[in-house]
């Protein structure tokens, strides 16, 4: 099994965290895996995304230009990579930050209003997690299982106190039902 995610939004969204993040619980998961992050030069405040691949087989590039799974933080981002999503494929929206819905009726489209979830739980900075959490259930693409090993890996030890709330996170998207 392979799957192709895009994860696109602002700088400072915590686009390319929650691709490594992915990457990251992939790897621990024994599958074969690529990220590949791309940002403008503006960082925080410009657009950024990521690619990842997931995959029982050995990944032959890196880039995803046709994902299974999209994860939208923003319009631009939705604008630019709806029509990108494979047919069958599946899109989760940030619907706090983006008003429209898709215009496609061949993939299946989540609304998660993550960034109002993660403001009104007290973690404003942590949308990115709670709509990755959604993702992960609806895609499969990994196992919920020993979260927070993978965050070990990736949150670095002087910030330990965040690994908590980014599994809260993880949890939030993982159990919205909407």
């Amino acid at each position: 099994m392979t799957t192709q995610i895009l994860i696109a939004g602002f700088g400072g969204q915590g686009v390319l965290f929650a691709g490594k993040f992915l990457a990251y619980k992939g790897m621990l998961e024994d599958k074969q895996v690529s990220w590949l992050p791309s940002y403008g030069p503006e960082m925080r405040g410009g657009t950024a995304n990521c690619s990842i691949i997931i995959s029982d087989d050995p990944v032959g590039s890196p880039i995803v230009s046709t994902p299974d799974a999209l994860i939208a933080m923003n319009l631009p981002s939705f604008d630019k990579y709806e029509n990108a999503v494979v047919s069958g494929g599946k899109v989760f929206i940030d619907s706090t930050l983006i008003g429209r819905k898709a215009q496609r009726t061949d993939i299946d489209a989540y609304y998660i209003p993550a960034t109002k979830m993660a403001a009104d739980a007290g973690i404003p900075t942590l949308a990115n997690m709670i709509i990755l959490g959604k993702m992960i259930k609806e895609t499969g693409a990994v196992s919920f299982e020993n979260m927070v090993d993978v965050m070990k890996k990736i949150v670095s030890a002087k910030r330990a106190e965040l690994i908590d709330i980014n599994i809260k996170a993880l949890e939030a998207g993982y159990n919205y039902e909407g």
